[in-house]
């Protein structure tokens, strides 16, 4: 009897063991592959804005730092998902494309607009712990610096004043300027999903 016991509680084991290898081998893939998504996404988005570039230069049009009415951000389109631009966080080396609205296929993809406008001071991304995506958020600090532009070339600079941690329920805290106007906030679900890494930033002088 203790045998049958010993033998099915190995075969458990090794059964649960090789789960555990098999969901780190995929978190493992799926991040790498996030990561080639985010490069292969980037290269495109940098083509498509040359692109752009030239045909304003063509026709005589450059950036500016009028902001269009009601807000609105250019958008350029890439295998089927509309971006707004790109995010630059230097301190981790990351150059990362953002979608015009975030979904969860997408943030697969790319970090993606979850509200607002660069031009209003209240856009928020959200994205992905991937290690290529947000999963370094957390390791911010006090005035780093974050860029982020355009699709037509306007260059929006931010400092980072805060990271912070909210529960997944706090969306009205996460939209909320009543406790700072803050012109771009990050955000990022922590390893296993409980909560959110969330940076606020201010507009850069």
């Amino acid at each position: 009897m203790r045998s049958k016991i010993g033998s099915l509680c190995m075969t458990l084991g090794t059964i649960c063991l090789l789960a555990a290898l098999g969901l780190y081998a995929y978190n493992s893939w799926d991040a790498w592959r996030a990561g080639q998504s985010v490069a292969e996404i980037q290269e495109a988005l940098e083509d498509a804005e040359e692109a752009l570039e030239a045909g304003n230069t063509a026709l005589g049009l450059d950036a500016t730092d009028d902001a269009p009415e009601n807000g609105e951000m250019a958008t350029i389109e890439i295998d089927g998902y509309e971006y707004i631009g790109t995010l630059s966080i230097p301190s981790y080396g990351l150059e990362l494309p953002v979608m015009a609205e975030w979904s969860y296929p997408g943030l697969k993809i790319a970090p993606g607009r979850y509200s607002g406008s660069a031009w209003t001071d209240d856009l928020i991304i959200c994205g992905h712990n991937y290690e290529r995506h947000f999963g370094n958020l957390r390791y911010l600090e006090t005035g780093d610096e974050i860029t982020f532009t355009d699709v037509d070339g306007n260059v929006f600079t931010y400092q980072v004043e805060e990271v912070i941690i909210l529960q997944p329920s706090d969306v009205e805290e996460m939209i909320s300027q009543e406790s700072g106007a803050w012109a771009l906030t990050l955000f990022t679900c922590t390893i296993g999903g409980q909560t959110r890494v969330t940076v606020r930033c201010s507009r850069a002088e």
